[in-house]
């Protein structure tokens, strides 16, 4: 599945059903830690019928204190690497796994814009993990192009698509 474009509703929702079909075909539940989309990856699975099945939590936390009390986030690595790093989300995503009874989980966090951008760190910069229990977390970077909505959407279906992949291997 590649990620060519902004993605639309219809888009999403596909996206959406090829990740409920593989959570359900591995009998897992899955969570969901989420910064910069601001709980729109949830929304996306929980638009489906059913999806109390197999969804079992989105977290949303946009401050350091939020990440650090609902996910486990270590003070020290949002001091060092800040919010938006690979540091930050491996440690969302495991920390939603450890806090949850999901078998699989995504994380994201990034600067949707249209402010909040550094040199370092343009906006449209988003860092999404995927993690199985059991397995070891990975991070992927993604710059996506476009205002405030685009990113988003685009943070949304790359999480999604990153969830089939770790799920179909």
């Amino acid at each position: 599945m590649e990620l060519s474009s902004v993605p639309s509703d219809a888009r999403l929702l596909v996206l959406a059903g090829e990740v409920a079909s593989a959570v359900q075909q591995h009998r897992l539940t899955l969570v969901t830690a989420e910064s910069c989309s601001g709980g729109w990856i949830a929304k996306a699975l929980t638009d489906l019928p059913g999806s109390s099945a197999w969804f079992d939590a989105g977290v949303v936390t946009y401050s350091y204190e939020a990440k650090e009390a609902l996910l486990g986030v270590n003070p020290r690595t949002l001091e060092r690497a800040g919010a938006v790093s690979e540091e930050t989300v491996l440690e969302m995503v495991s920390g939603a796994l450890a806090r949850f009874g999901a078998g699989v989980a995504v994380a994201v966090t990034g600067i949707a814009g249209p402010s909040g951008g550094t040199s370092d760190k343009p906006v449209g910069s988003v860092w999404i993990g995927w993690k199985r229990r059991g397995g070891y977390a990975h991070a992927q970077l993604f710059h996506f192009p476009g205002d405030r909505e685009a990113v988003r959407r685009q943070t949304v279906a790359a999480a999604l698509i990153g969830l089939c992949q770790a799920l179909t291997g």
